[in-house]
């Protein structure tokens, strides 16, 4: 896949630096200085100038503060320059690299923001669970760069994921996703099995099922264009951080625009998973029946899969423990799902350990 790459540098020697380290990784775009509040979220932007004080750091200064807050700005330094380092963060950089330009470092910098991947290769034992995060993978890289999603690989991927529910029930899932590192693919992983799990038992036909499957893959994407620094922090987050963390659905849905093939029952989940019956939830504020049922769902197996994850700062809870959570949430959730999915069977809730 190749991602979209802005770059601002002011020799035609550094121009050609680029294209050779980076060419064949990213898509390269030369520009100049503009206002950057038209970008794309999430836009990459490397800037190799001479950062000598005068009037045109001025400049790039206003521009940069102009950039979206989830924009990522990579800066090229003379290594030992502590001057230009200082400079460089001055100006907004959220990282530098060192000249001579590294094209790898450039693409484990930027790609790094996608998600820090570093599969567990013991994960790919467990039936489906090295499938699923292949796709996660793609679909994140995809989100990221706001390119189309492959929807017949993404189909097929589902399929196999409701075969491998149907044939080894959820718990098994839960105990080997719960050994991924990464806390937002965890979560996705999570979240996928369950609602798989619980369309089964509510009496989804397969296409449908399916359609659950995917958008439990694709409910979190917009958290692409979040700094893994905010979505792995370990601490409680800042109201900017939160506000941030909170746009994730609406980032989900401009990362989505790409692929227009996606139903609308998908997009209303990754827009709308974290809108309550009562109308508290975001980003929109939904309320009753301005709430669909498919959404209704996969609300309750998101916040589901968030009371099972294993993380740094919270162990994971039994199932029969964070169903109860689930009934304790009252009028925020449809409870007539909620209770549904207490006697689904193949959830086996007293099977999922902590």
């Amino acid at each position: 896949m190749i991602q979209h790459l802005c770059v601002l540098t002011d020799t035609e020697e550094k121009k050609m630096v680029v294209r050779q380290q980076l060419g064949g990784t990213f898509g390269i775009e030369f520009i100049e200085p503009k206002p950057l509040s038209a970008a794309p979220n999430g836009t990459h932007l490397l800037v190799d100038v001479d950062l000598r004080p005068g009037v045109q750091l001025r400049k790039l200064k206003d521009w940069l503060d102009q950039k979206p807050v989830q924009g990522h700005v990579l800066f090229v330094t003379d290594k030992g320059a502590y001057c230009q380092v200082i400079q460089a963060n001055a100006l907004g950089a959220t990282d530098i690299v060192h000249r001579p330009l590294d094209g790898n470092l450039v693409t484990k910098k930027l790609t790094g923001y996608l998600i820090d991947i570093t599969d567990d290769d013991s994960l790919k034992k467990f039936p489906g669970v090295g499938v699923a995060i292949d796709a996660l993978h793609g679909l994140f890289a995809s989100g990221l760069a706001g390119d189309a999603i492959d929807i017949a690989s993404v189909e097929k991927t589902g399929d196999a994921l409701i075969q491998n529910i149907e044939e080894h029930g959820l718990s098994s899932w839960v105990d080997a996703v719960r050994r991924h590192h990464n806390q937002t693919y965890q979560h996705c992983l999570l979240v996928t099995g369950v609602v798989i799990a619980f369309g089964q038992h509510l009496g989804f036909s397969h296409p449908d099922r399916n359609r659950l499957a995917i958008a439990g893959m694709l409910h979190d994407i917009g958290k692409a264009r979040v700094p893994v620094s905010i979505l792995e922090k370990p601490a409680p987050l800042t109201e900017q951080e939160m506000t941030l963390l909170r746009k994730h659905p609406e980032l989900g849905i401009e990362a989505l625009k790409a692929s227009p093939e996606l139903s609308t029952d998908m997009l209303d989940v990754v827009l709308h998973h974290h809108e309550y019956v009562d109308g508290s939830g975001y980003p929109h504020g939904l309320f009753g029946s301005e709430v669909s049922d498919f959404v209704r769902v996969a609300t309750i197996c998101d916040v589901f899969g968030a009371l099972l994850e294993r993380r740094p700062y919270k162990p994971p809870i039994r199932g029969d423990v964070a169903y109860q959570m689930l009934i304790d949430m009252g009028p925020k959730l449809d409870q007539d799902f909620v209770h549904a999915f207490k006697f689904a069977s193949a959830l086996s809730l007293t099977e999922i350990a902590a």
